[in-house]
């Protein structure tokens, strides 16, 4: 077809369809693909926030805290049994009003005082099988402030009025012990006791032993001395016996050795005096005055 046919044509048909449209968009499988993602997409928003509502309702999120955890004005609170894996710092740890606070753990609870060169200086170890306390200076008070115990490098002090040992074999000291009284409970016996070596009870304005509502006795092995060096021994009681004092035998024939008396003045003192064929006591009365 020559040209100018051609042009004529082709214009005739286009006058006679009108303007021709173009569509503009995505068709086909371009368009179902998005639909599929932005379908994918709303189902994974919706399942990440039932995932989020499900991990607030199981941990207890509120606007005061997050399960037993409670933010108040003065802390962090705490409500029932709670474990943690890491170090701890706190300030003050306390229970609420009327319950007890309890730390539990499989080993060993370590508490220790730090100063500001992270030195320790007081250490409390509580374990399987024992106790331990590292510091200076132990002491144990009353509520009002008194002392109760109290022991560091130099001493140890019981500061209550009276100290009792339950153990059925005693005290045991090995070196020396001061007190100003050693008592036993009503109606218990009260032994004072060294089986190998000796004992020495000194005081410096006296000794006294006195037995109320039973009896005294002093037993030794080899020797029992009663000793006041500047004083005097004074036995107050309505019979003194000797039971056991030996028996000498007299012989005219025999050496003549100096034989003594024992004499008793009114006021309870004692005297030597030569033995003589007669009592010598009444020689020697001036001892009594």
């Amino acid at each position: 077809m020559p040209q100018e046919q051609y042009t004529h044509h082709r214009g005739t048909m286009s006058s006679s369809e009108g303007p021709q449209v173009y569509k503009v968009g995505i068709y086909g499988w371009r368009k179902r693909c998005l639909y599929f993602f932005v379908l994918l997409l709303m189902i994974l928003i919706l399942v990440n926030l039932a995932m989020t509502i499900w991990i607030l309702k199981v941990m207890n999120f509120t606007i005061d805290g997050m399960g037993n955890l409670r933010i108040t004005e003065k802390g962090l609170k705490l409500e029932g049994d709670s474990e943690f894996l890491q170090p701890l710092y706190a300030k003050e740890i306390q229970s609420r009003p009327g319950n007890a606070l309890y730390f539990k753990s499989a080993r060993n609870v370590t508490v220790n005082i730090l100063n500001e060169q992270t030195k320790v200086l007081t250490q409390l170890i509580t374990g399987p099988k024992a106790v331990e306390a590292y510091g200076k200076k132990f002491e144990v008070k009353t509520v009002s402030g008194k002392l109760l115990f109290s022991a560091d490098n130099n001493e140890v002090v019981v500061g209550a009025e009276r100290l009792r040992v339950l153990g059925a074999e005693g005290t045991v000291f090995p070196k020396s012990i001061e007190t100003p009284n050693v008592r036993a409970d009503p109606f218990k016996e009260l032994r004072l006791e060294s089986p190998t070596r000796s004992l020495v009870m000194e005081a410096p304005k006296g000794v006294e032993i006195n037995a109320e509502a039973g009896n005294m006795e002093a037993t030794c092995r080899t020797e029992l001395r009663l000793e006041s060096k500047d004083g005097e021994i004074k036995l107050d009681a309505a019979k003194i016996k000797l039971p056991r004092l030996p028996h000498g035998s007299y012989t005219p024939t025999g050496t003549r050795q100096k034989v003594f008396e024992i004499c008793v003045c009114a006021n309870g003192r004692l005297f030597l005096s030569q033995a003589g064929t007669g009592s010598t006591c009444q020689i020697n009365t001036s001892v009594c005055l």
